[in-house]
C-alpha cells in the first residue's frame, strides 16, 4: 500500500509541475472547464457526458505524455539534434491531432444544442 501512495504521491506532483510550467496543459484544463459548463447548461445526455469526460481525459494525458517528451529530450541534450527536433515535433503533433478531434468532438455534441440560438 505504501507503494501506491508514492506512486499517486508522484503523480500528483507531475500535474502541479506541468499546472506551473506548462501554458498549453493550463489552456487544456481552461477549455475542458468550459466544456464542462456548456454540457450543464444544454443537459447533454449521459453518453455525450461520457464521451466529453473521455475527451477531456484524453487530451489532459497527450499533453503530460507530450510534456514529458519535451523535458526527457531536453535532459538528453541542450544541443540541436535533428532526432530531438522530430521526437518534440511528433510529440506536439499527437497533441494536435487529438485537439483537432477534440473540436470535432464539441462540435458535434454542442452545435446541435447550440443552432437553435444562433
Amino acid at each position: 500500500m505504501h507503494a501506491h501512495h508514492i506512486s499517486f504521491k508522484h503523480a500528483f506532483e507531475g500535474l502541479i509541475t506541468a499546472l506551473k510550467t506548462q501554458p498549453n496543459f493550463r489552456i487544456h484544463l481552461f477549455f475542458s472547464l468550459g466544456a464542462l459548463v456548456l454540457g450543464l447548461l444544454l443537459h447533454i445526455s449521459g453518453i455525450q457526458w461520457t464521451i466529453i469526460a473521455f475527451t477531456i481525459a484524453g487530451g489532459l494525458a497527450v499533453e503530460l505524455i507530450n510534456t514529458a517528451i519535451e523535458f526527457t529530450v531536453d535532459l538528453l541534450t541542450d544541443q540541436y539534434h535533428v532526432l530531438a527536433k522530430y521526437a518534440k515535433d511528433t510529440a506536439a503533433a499527437a497533441m494536435l491531432v487529438y485537439a483537432v478531434g477534440s473540436v470535432a468532438v464539441a462540435l458535434l455534441i454542442f452545435l446541435p444544442k447550440l443552432w437553435p440560438y444562433i
